[in-house]
């Protein structure tokens, strides 16, 4: 800390790759997209380097890396807004759009790897594994409280910071963050389903959730409808950001899947991955060669697919050590 307060680029770079990962994935949840939590760590980092000097250890430097990152976060929302889902945009299409255009007036939320979750442990008033906390539908409903809200959320029932601390990490009064907790739980309560994907995944085994994932992408390769229906909940829906349109149903989603992917597309090339703490397929698309289509992120619910969530573009395949091209 003494050398790194002198100036030594180096000692600090020690200080703070510790920190890095948990700080990245608090920064996704606050933003939710990969690429704006790549700005926001950096920003933050840069911004806690400028100002190490005036760091007077009145609490630990995680909790000041904390309070720095969160704020950084603060500044991105008020200037960039919330991301969406296509389901934020309005009801479901019975029948397949064909020519479905991107929305590009609009954020959307992105999906995030597996490999850069934190394994460090909540502290003991939080609410939510570090997993659970980076869900689709956690961080999507995250997305539809205001940032202050946000951050108090994350802040004590993600994290563990007490109201005490996070007042002073927010700059303002515990009965502030008190307020803006109670608020924000009824806005999660009513949007993010009871029951976790974590705790979904721990009644099925590795080899069925596997088979969930290489089942759902090898019929759509194949074209087969009745494998397909087979992996499906009758309530499951499909969104593909940045499409506006979306579908609800198994009788929707079925005449998509047959209308769209398995016979307007050329063949498919398909690697398992995972992202958002659940299973997930990268999409290639032959043109040739294969180019990166998709990071399709499956939501399940006891041995079924009820949510299948396909965040379309390459440039989502990078940060999954995914090429965009496969020869």
């Amino acid at each position: 800390m003494t050398r790194a307060r002198g100036g030594d680029d180096a000692a600090f770079t020690r200080l703070v790759t510790p920190l890095r990962r948990e700080l990245h994935a608090h920064c996704y949840r606050m933003l939710g997209s990969v690429h704006d939590a790549d700005d926001a760590v950096q920003d933050a980092l840069l911004r806690a380097w400028r100002g190490l000097a005036r760091f007077e250890g009145r609490s630990s430097l995680r909790t000041w890396l904390y309070t720095v990152a969160t704020r950084t976060c603060l500044d991105l929302i008020d200037a960039r807004g919330r991301r969406a889902l296509p389901m934020d945009l309005g009801p479901s299409s019975e029948r397949a759009v064909i020519d479905d255009l991107p929305r590009t007036d609009l954020a959307w939320l992105g999906p995030y790897p597996h490999a850069d979750l934190p394994s460090t442990p909540p502290g003991p008033a939080a609410r939510y594994e570090q997993r659970e906390a980076v869900e689709l539908a956690f961080v999507a409903a995250c997305q539809h409280l205001p940032g202050n809200q946000r951050a108090a959320l994350l802040l004590f029932d993600v994290l563990g910071f007490s109201a005490t601390e996070i007042a002073s990490m927010m700059d303002t009064s515990t009965t502030s963050v008190n307020s803006a907790l109670a608020r924000a739980r009824r806005v999660l309560a009513q949007r993010v389903p009871a029951r976790t994907q974590q705790q979904a995944l721990r009644t099925l085994d590795d080899t069925r959730v596997r088979a969930l994932a290489t089942g759902f992408a090898a019929a759509l390769d194949r074209g087969d409808r009745d494998a397909f229906v087979a992996l499906l909940t009758e309530d499951v829906t499909w969104s593909m950001p940045p499409l506006p349109h979306w579908y609800h149903g198994i009788a929707a989603v079925t005449d998509f899947a047959v209308r769209v992917p398995m016979t307007s597309c050329p063949r498919w090339e398909y690697r398992t991955t995972s992202a958002n703490g659940q299973p997930a397929v990268a999409f290639y698309v032959a043109t040739p060669p294969y180019e990166a289509w998709s990071i399709t992120v499956l939501t399940l619910r006891d041995d079924r697919i009820a949510g299948i969530t396909s965040f379309l573009g390459p440039e989502h395949f990078p940060p999954f050590g995914l090429p965009t091209t496969l020869r």
